[in-house]
């Protein structure tokens, strides 16, 4: 260890001594587990005089934005958007001046999610804007915006401050709307048009602005790439000697040729490469053949990459240049919260104030500011600080062989003491492009408190692994993921980690549709099932869907993976199979559901009446696809930890 490393561990350590508190003996309440988080997240401007920090109001139904000074002065400035308005998303594109998106509370979300508008103001608070947004009306005024459609600031010029690209898509300009990019002025609202392709498209950016790669969508939706070799040149095809089907998470280099990408030639896991685009050349940086790369790390604020991450398992880094003293900043951080993964998010313009977030999969983490000449480190906030690390349970990722020999990746996590354990089988939802990620999972962790080992898995359909990866799962509802999951649980079983007597599930959205779907597949091998705002009617489901309205290729995704034969959808369905689940049942769902919708906790909770055998039943108002309210939520939990223990736990019978 060098010598900054030795100075910066023992700042930390000092810092974490005087924050680190005793256990409690109780356990700890449902509630806490539910609370919402302390503050959102927070973003460094780039002088490194100010943090703006995310911050909700105690009642939940606003998010201020609190401008704070790091001088130590604890100066801090509260800007108000709109009246019971929630914002996300904070990008500062001057010195004084942020962007933020107006925002909503989701399901299954920790913080606030965008949806599509973005504002305007100056660090006081005054000369706020809507730069895209609908505006209505109001007598004799007009609104200043008539903006039908999703945006999303996707790039800040450094080097013209106030002016930053705007990803935009229409929402009533047909099925398949144009993708449009704008060059736009924060500070005053004014837009230029710079990118226009018809239909589905993603671009890439060099340092001045100009879209260098781009990937559009043909009518089978399959990727078709383009670049522009030189400054200025037009667009033509991407030749296979730099990607094949995919390229993405760019970074240029200052020469606006030099770029650092994630590369996929056919339907493998991405990897790192470094690609001369002139030349048309690609290197190789780093990669693993089983995962998808997830990112790099950059040196300073508009750097080189000085390392590589995934995220497919647990957290792993592949440091390119492991002598970069970034990167030796990023190992010293490393040491210096153990167990801990850091991700650097904000680098001042100077490069001396580095923001950092700590986490891990016991600890929701918490955001620092460390300045490297000073070599002093400041605590921002943290995320949950009410639940203890010490008494949070360890996510061990696990690793085992389906039935046909595909490895399959997954987490196990199980309260102290020697196994075996009784099991909760957590299928996540999706199934498809969704992951479960190593890190802090309040369910997980309450399931853990209460005596329960948690299995998640990431079965095929899951993301992180390329798409083959994911397409093996097409078309497997009932079939091939199910299996997965019960070749999972066999695992545990056959590890001495799971009481094969004491399994139950428990699941929201495909993963509530799991939940009941494999007792029928697997007789005797669960005790109960919880489904939350499930789908449990895959039949029903196509229907409801086609009523809802569905762009035509998000109705082509599911002609592919979920299929159209009613018959076989019929026979993986469980509310048209419920007298084959011999097992206790609890269904939870939100009235106002619209992704499940409710008419499927209706079938379900109708079948299993029919059969004489009814359900345990949890129904929120004014919840829809999950639950969002923090009572609600602590509710359902110690409903959940009342059923379970009939069932699995230690009086059970």
């Amino acid at each position: 260890m060098n010598l900054k490393t030795k100075q910066l561990s023992r700042c930390i350590v000092a810092l974490l001594a005087c924050s680190a508190g005793s256990a409690f003996a109780q356990a700890i309440p449902a509630s806490d587990f539910a609370k919402r988080l302390e503050a959102w997240g927070a973003t460094l401007s780039p002088t490194g005089e100010y943090a703006a920090i995310e911050v909700p109001v105690k009642d939940g139904l606003e998010t201020q934005l609190q401008i704070v000074k790091l001088d130590g002065s604890g100066e801090t400035k509260v800007l108000r958007f709109r009246s019971q308005q929630h914002v996300s998303d904070i990008v500062w594109t001057a010195d004084d001046r942020v962007v933020v998106s107006p925002a909503r509370m989701l399901p299954f979300k920790e913080a606030p999610v965008s949806f599509g508008e973005l504002m305007t103001s100056d660090i006081n608070g005054r000369n706020q804007d809507t730069l895209f947004g609908y505006v209505p009306d109001s007598g004799n005024l007009r609104g200043k915006r008539k903006d039908r459609g999703w945006s999303v600031l996707r790039e800040v010029l450094d080097d013209q401050p106030g002016m930053a690209l705007v990803d935009f898509t229409c929402w009533d300009c047909g099925p398949e709307p144009d993708s449009v990019v704008f060059k736009v002025d924060t500070r005053t609202g004014s837009r230029t048009e710079i990118e226009r392709v018809d239909g589905r498209a993603s671009f890439e950016f060099d340092r001045t602005g100009e879209g260098r790669l781009r990937t559009v969508w043909d009518d089978d939706d399959e990727p078709v790439l383009h670049y522009r070799p030189t400054k200025g040149s037009a667009w033509t095809p991407l030749p296979k000697s730099i990607a094949g089907r995919l390229i993405y998470g760019a970074n240029f280099d200052a020469d606006n040729n030099t770029v650092y990408a994630l590369v996929a030639d056919a339907r493998e896991p991405a990897q790192a490469y470094r690609i001369d685009l002139a030349a048309g050349t690609r290197t190789k940086l780093a990669g693993r053949p089983d995962v998808s790369m997830s990112g790099f790390m950059l040196e300073g604020r508009n750097g080189s990459p000085f390392a590589v991450y995934s995220l497919a398992d647990k957290p792993s880094i592949q440091y390119l240049k492991p002598q970069s003293e970034w990167a030796q900043l990023h190992a010293g951080l490393m040491k210096s919260f153990p167990g801990m993964m850091v991700t650097i998010t904000d680098v001042s313009r100077d490069n001396d104030k580095v923001m950092f977030r700590t986490w891990s999969d016991r600890d929701s983490g918490a955001v620092y500011v460390y300045e490297r000449a000073a070599k002093k480190v400041q605590k921002l906030m943290d995320y949950r600080p009410w639940l203890p690390a010490a008494r949070m349970a360890a996510m061990k990722p696990i690793t085992f062989s389906a039935r046909d020999g595909e490895k399959v990746y997954g987490f196990f996590t199980a309260p102290a003491g020697p196994g075996p354990h009784p099991l909760v089988v957590m299928p996540h939802g999706g199934p498809y492009g969704v992951s479960d990620n190593w890190g802090f999972d309040e369910e997980v962790q309450f399931l853990a408190s209460r005596g329960y080992a948690v299995l998640q898995v990431n079965y095929r359909g899951s993301s992180g692994r390329g798409e083959s990866f994911t397409q093996a799962g097409w078309k497997g509802w009932g079939t091939k993921i199910q299996e997965d999951i019960t070749d999972a649980v066999k695992w545990t079983i056959d590890q001495k980690m799971t009481d094969p007597g004491r399994v139950c599930l428990f699941g929201a959205s495909f993963g509530g549709y799991s939940a009941l779907v494999q007792p029928i597949l697997n007789p005797g091998m669960y005790k109960c099932a919880i489904g939350y705002v499930g789908v449990y009617d895959l039949p029903l489901m196509r229907k409801t869907d086609n009523r809802n309205g569905q762009s035509d290729s998000t109705e082509r995704f599911f002609d592919r993976t979920l299929g159209t034969d009613d018959v076989a959808l019929g026979k993986v369905s469980p509310a048209l199979r419920a007298g084959d689940i011999k097992v206790p049942v609890m269904l939870v769902h939100g009235k106002e559901d619209k992704t499940a919708d409710f008419n499927q906790f209706k079938a379900m909770d109708a079948a299993l009446k029919s059969i004489g055998q009814p359900a345990e039943v949890m129904l929120a108002d004014g919840e829809g696809h999950g639950f969002v309210k923090p009572e609600n939520r602590a509710e359902l939990y110690r409903r959940m930890d009342a059923f379970l223990a009939k069932y699995i736990g230690p009086g059970a019978k």
